[in-house]
């Protein structure tokens, strides 16, 4: 098997076409990470297997060191696989293909609030115009309006992350990355800015691969949960989530939600091989 990972073109895209519309954003198959230590090397993940729909919220969940912020980064290049094949289907010619939310915010703070956002718009080579009137579309709809000017050291923690995701949704990329981007937050903050980005993603239906502890978040964000099982990470569960879309925080009352929660626990606990002690959210 080829190791590494492919950028395929407009008319691969259209090649592997499903009856239905829906291509293939992202193939991961027998995908496996190592990494060297001192006598032997570390198998962080592997045997991985995962595919992902064009225009399809996918969470992925799982223990912590299982390997969820390893295939993240995968997917957006910054490390490659040790053996496997990684296809990752984007436009040849499209502006800004990838973007990329981290936990820590990763807004550069001796930028302001537009600086940070236009960053990303900058790079990608949109004009002076375009750009300025982007910033002002993603400023307004972030509700960062007044704090334009404001420095990242004047912001709250959730001002911080809209920044970080107004940045990265700005380039209006074709797959939107997010590793744990809320969850430095406080829970009332959390539910609000999640109900934010799903606003957002119904809105432009982009390919959103999420990473998470929180079942809650995988469940009100995602058209599928996938569970990943402890060291080595590889995928113990593909669940679908059932809600309608478009969907609302409502969605958190119902029973169906409280019972997949349950669902997803009850995965989790065997491979925390704790009991379950001090588990996911």
């Amino acid at each position: 098997m080829a190791i590494g990972t492919i950028n395929l073109t407009d008319t691969a895209r259209a090649a592997r076409a499903t009856p239905g519309g829906d291509g293939i954003a992202v193939a991961a198959t027998n995908i496996h990470k190592m990494y060297p230590a001192k006598h032997r090397n570390v198998q962080a993940v592997g045997p991985l297997d995962v595919t992902i729909r064009h225009g399809e919220f996918v969470c992925l969940v799982g223990p912590s060191g299982c390997g969820k912020s390893t295939f993240l980064r995968m997917i957006a290049g910054l490390t490659q696989p040790s053996e496997g094949q990684l296809a990752v289907d984007v436009a040849a010619d499209a502006k800004q293909p990838i973007s990329m939310v981290f936990q820590d915010y990763g807004i550069y703070p001796w930028k302001t609030v537009a600086q940070n956002i236009r960053f990303g718009l900058d790079v990608a080579g949109y004009s002076r115009r375009e750009s300025k009137a982007r910033v002002a579309e993603w400023v307004d709809r972030l509700q960062l309006t007044g704090f334009e000017n404001s420095y990242p050291n004047q912001l709250s923690g959730g001002m911080k992350q809209r920044v970080s995701i107004a940045r990265a949704l700005a380039t209006e990329p074709e797959l939107l990355l997010m590793d744990e981007p809320f969850a430095a937050l406080d829970a009332q903050l959390r539910e609000v800015l999640q109900d934010e980005l799903l606003a957002l993603w119904q809105a432009n239906r982009r390919t959103v691969v999420f990473v998470t502890h929180s079942l809650e978040e995988a469940l009100i964000l995602a058209d599928r949960v996938v569970v990943m099982g402890a060291r080595p990470g590889r995928v113990v569960a593909d669940i679908e989530v059932p809600f309608e879309r478009p969907r609302s925080g409502e969605a958190r009352n119902t029973a169906e939600f409280g019972r997949l929660r349950a669902e997803l626990w009850a995965l989790l606990k065997v491979e925390l091989g704790d009991g379950g002690q001090g588990g996911a959210q």
